[in-house]
């Protein structure tokens, strides 16, 4: 790999197939840049990162672990930490190992970890940041690490403006959410939110959440829905349901979100779009579509046990 000079993002897709050759092409790297001076953040899943810090212990210069699996639960939190770590470096060229998708993670997951790696593109564009992305070419399917390879092309990772990041996202991830399931339940609010607040509530203590985790989803659902009467004058309709698995609570209104990085900025709590990023902080996962029929954001959090 040609080791890029100045403010170029460079976005790599790393192939691997068996332990020796991801933990090998990892550890070289992460030396390279280290022997550089360029700090470094990792962040793999479960107990990886410590087979990685452990084979580079001895290695001098600045090392930031993370583990993805709780990092990237929402994948909209990535790029946020990130962002703040190449902020604590202003002036450095930084490495960021990052694997966002790993066998058995559920396909609305691994939908959304796709649109986080085509907006790393428009994120980080003008960085000056080497990338490396793993992807088990032996455990993910097909159709996963062909979509990675469209993610990660070159020049276009550090070319994409907010006009041309979606030239890069495989279309399976930008289509419309799925209707809400027949069981659905739904409410249409207009000014007063407290129906809103009332019904997530009453779901989420029917789905087993605990006390924290409903507030946490009162408060997701509350803080989107309260962008319908900041940005609409139709209202919004809220649809609730639950699996087995988790609960799950959609906003759909007339309005658009035209910025492609919304909720993945960090922003003071008296600013606009302060709403989105903490609802990506304490959901599960958020999906968000928007267009000329209107914003759709969805809002899952996982159920106990």
């Amino acid at each position: 790999m040609d080791e890029p000079t100045g403010p170029i993002l460079r976005h790599t897709a790393l192939f691997y197939r068996g332990e020796a050759e991801y933990t090998g092409q990892i550890i070289a790297f992460v030396e390279a840049g280290l022997a550089q001076g360029e700090p470094a953040m990792i962040a793999l899943p479960g107990d990886r990162c410590q087979i990685i810090g452990i084979a580079l212990d001895a290695t001098p210069g600045e090392l930031v672990f993370a583990d993805m699996a709780e990092l990237g639960r929402n994948p909209a939190r990535i790029i946020p930490e990130v962002r703040s770590f190449a902020d604590k470096h202003p002036g450095q060229r930084l490495r960021f190992v990052g694997e966002p998708i790993w066998p058995g993670r559920p396909a609305a997951e691994a939908c959304e970890a796709t649109r986080h790696e085509a907006l790393i593109n428009l994120a980080f564009a003008q960085a000056e940041a080497t990338i490396l992305c793993p992807y088990d070419a032996s455990g993910l399917a097909v159709s996963i690490l062909a979509d990675a390879r469209r993610t990660h092309q070159e020049p276009a990772a550090s070319g994409a403006t907010a006009g041309t990041w979606r030239d890069n996202l495989p279309p399976g991830c930008d289509r419309a959410l799925p209707a809400p399931p027949a069981e659905a339940e739904a409410l249409s609010y207009g000014t007063d939110l407290a129906p809103v607040r009332r019904l997530v509530e009453r779901r989420a203590r029917r789905a087993g959440l605990t006390e924290a985790r409903t507030c946490d989803l009162v408060l997701a659902a509350n803080e989107v829905a309260a962008n319908t009467i900041s940005h609409t004058t139709a209202g919004g309709v809220l649809h609730v349901w639950h699996t087995g698995a988790e609960i799950v609570c959609q906003v759909h209104d007339s309005g658009q979100i035209t910025d492609p990085l919304a909720g993945r900025v960090r922003h003071g709590p008296d600013d606009r779009g302060h709403g989105l990023w903490l609802v990506n902080q304490v959901c599960d996962l958020v999906e968000l579509r928007s267009g000329e029929a209107g914003t759709a954001v969805r809002l899952h959090m996982r159920r106990p046990g």
